[in-house]
């Protein structure tokens, strides 16, 4: 099959010669993988995990996302993402008062570009897609059930070696292997510690059986797909009926103070969530109660200063993605920015050479680290106009309680900024 004038995908620049090693095969490493085989890097990916599974609840994709997805093969993997998504287009985002049930305003969804779109959809439905093009469509080797040791680099190259004893070289790694990467000692040259957010998220994602079995409920599911939020005193329940109202997804962010080491995720208790909400508005204990209690996941939200830097001393390992720059799920930019990541990295690899690896990788940084630091505080900006409301203003203009939609999030090109900047920037670091 011929794609953009390639067959199958190739890449669609000539071979450069540089060895890329991706350590972890979530979005963010199989993005930067996918980018490094179109910019004529040879890549291979090492995951831990031994096999491929559908897990999670609900991710979202921003338009700026959508841009680099699109440029996949000429559109072939957004068209196999659309029908795995929510559509909006005639339903909007209805944001409700969490007491009274009100609808305070219908945030409508805007008509994104063919070649930009906006995805929200199942973690693991998503993921598998992107996992099928890298492995099958592309070619690129990952291999699974290969837990790191540990990350090494000199001047000349650098590589990881397994548990099994093996080590495996290359010019650059990229680690994408999350926030609890052992890339980041190798990075910082001590062991950073987390702190608590203050907050954790119950999530689930279920089929519409009982939804569709009370009448009070069946509303969200035989109109299409559908969106609404409730926000309440630091408190926010967002729920979604998607693929044409079969799939059910509900997140309700919370305070919690548990005194634990990291992000993680345990089984929910449906009694316990009805207790935070039993205030609110009835109709959100009424669609919690439609969930299996087997469904349901407490995600613990810890909070990680922002890293001094993402690079390693020698300039060959690269942190990517959470491991680098973990989000809050208010800012729906966590996912968007780490494949951000894996096209500014290939892009830069690619023009500074297999000479000037170091030199790329420490452009990289500078090119994406105030834009990813500014993104990552929306995520807090968000959360706090949503659990802070005060809605005498809201009476006055409803407008303020809408999920911010930001022209220099969303319209920003990654791979056209990194083509632009990476020049000046490579000869400020060598002029250094």
């Amino acid at each position: 099959m011929t794609i953009n004038g390639k067959i199958n995908g190739a890449p669609s620049h000539s071979p450069t010669g540089i060895k890329v090693i991706v350590v972890g095969a979530g979005f963010g490493g199989l993005g930067a993988a996918i980018e490094c085989h179109r910019q004529g890097h040879d890549v291979e990916i090492y995951e831990a995990f031994p096999e491929l599974k559908q897990l999670g609840d609900i991710i979202s994709f921003g338009p700026n996302a959508g841009r680099i997805f699109y440029r996949w093969s000429n559109g072939e993997i957004v068209r196999r993402m659309r029908p795995l998504s929510i559509d909006l287009r005639n339903y909007g985002f209805n944001i409700h008062k969490y007491d009274t049930g009100e609808i305070v305003i219908n945030q409508a969804t805007p008509e994104y570009s063919v070649e930009a779109p906006n995805f929200n959809g199942h973690r693991g439905e998503l993921h598998e897609v992107v996992f099928n093009y890298a492995k099958d469509d592309l070619g690129i080797p990952i291999h699974l059930g290969n837990r790191i040791s540990t990350y090494f680099e000199d001047e000349n190259e650098s590589g990881i070696v397994l548990e099994g004893g093996a080590k495996v070289s290359a010019d650059v790694v990229l680690a994408a292997d999350g926030v609890r990467s052992r890339a980041r000692k190798s990075v910082l040259g001590y062991e950073d510690k987390p702190k608590s957010s203050g907050y954790a998220v119950w999530r689930a994602w279920f089929p519409n059986k009982d939804m569709l079995a009370d009448p009070l409920t069946a509303q969200y599911c035989e109109n299409g797909d559908t969106f609404n939020g409730w926000i309440g005193p630091d408190m926010h329940f967002l729920f979604s009926t998607i693929k044409d109202g079969s799939d059910c997804c509900w997140v309700l962010t919370h305070p919690d103070e548990h005194d634990i080491d990291e992000s993680w995720s345990f089984p929910g208790k449906l009694s316990e969530v009805k207790e935070a909400i039993k205030d609110w508005d009835p109709m959100c204990t009424r669609i919690v109660s439609k969930t299996p209690e087997e469904m349901l996941v407490d995600w613990k939200l810890v909070y990680r200063d922002p890293l001094p830097t993402w690079v390693s001393p020698k300039g060959r390992i690269l942190l990517v993605g959470d491991s680098a720059h973990p989000f809050l799920p208010t800012s729906a930019q966590g996912a968007t920015q780490a494949l951000e990541d894996g096209v500014c990295i290939a892009v830069c690899l690619r023009k500074g050479g297999k000479e000037n690896v170091p030199v790329s990788v420490r452009a990289h940084e500078k090119i994406r680290y105030d834009r990813v630091r500014a993104t990552q505080k929306t995520g807090e900006s968000t959360r706090d106009m949503w659990h802070k409301t005060d809605w005498d203003k809201v009476k006055k203009n409803p407008e303020i309680i809408q999920f911010p939609r930001q022209n220099w999030i969303f319209d920003f090109d990654t791979e056209n900024n990194a083509e632009e900047m990476y020049d000046e920037v490579a000869r400020e670091l060598t002029e250094v």
